[in-house]
C-alpha cells in the first residue's frame, strides 16, 4: 500500500541526527522506503529543500531525493485541493497549500498520510482521509 509522507516526516529521516522523538518516525520512514510504500510529491521536495540553507546540506538532501520520482499530480488534484482549502477555511481551520494538495491526494488514490502534523486530524474531521499510524 501507498503511503503519501508528508514533509515532517521526510525531514526526520534526513536529518544527520536522530533522538527518542525521531527514531519510530525515522524507523518506520526506513521500513516504508524498504517495501517502496513512500511517495514523495513534488511541493513535498520543494519544502524539504526549501527549509535548507546551507549549500552543503541542501545538495546532500537533494542528491538523496533524486532517488524517488515525484508522485504524478493532476488538475483534478489540485482543483480538489482548492475546494478542501475552502471548505476548511470556512470551519475555521487553516493549512498549508502542500497540506491541502497531500489531502486531495489522500482522497483520489485512497492513500493514507504520515505525518505528525496535527492539522491533518482537524482536516480529517471534515473530509474523508485517512493518517498513518504515528509509531511509538
Amino acid at each position: 500500500m501507498s503511503i503519501l509522507v508528508d514533509t515532517c516526516i521526510w525531514s526526520s529521516g534526513l536529518r544527520k541526527r536522530e533522538t527518542s522523538e525521531t527514531i519510530p518516525l525515522i524507523s518506520e520512514l526506513n521500513k516504508l522506503l524498504y517495501y517502496g510504500h513512500a511517495m514523495l510529491t513534488g511541493m513535498v521536495r520543494m519544502e524539504i529543500l526549501s527549509g535548507l540553507s546551507v549549500h552543503k546540506e541542501f545538495e546532500r538532501v537533494r542528491a538523496e531525493l533524486q532517488n524517488f520520482d515525484d508522485f504524478p499530480i493532476e488538475t483534478e488534484d489540485y482543483e480538489t485541493a482548492a475546494s478542501i482549502l475552502t471548505l476548511c477555511r470556512s470551519k475555521g481551520i487553516q493549512g498549508s497549500h502542500t497540506d491541502f494538495l497531500l489531502c486531495a491526494l489522500s482522497q483520489r488514490h485512497a492513500m493514507p498520510i504520515f505525518t505528525t502534523d496535527k492539522d491533518f486530524t482537524y482536516f480529517a474531521r471534515h473530509i474523508k482521509i485517512k493518517l498513518h499510524p504515528i509509531p511509538s
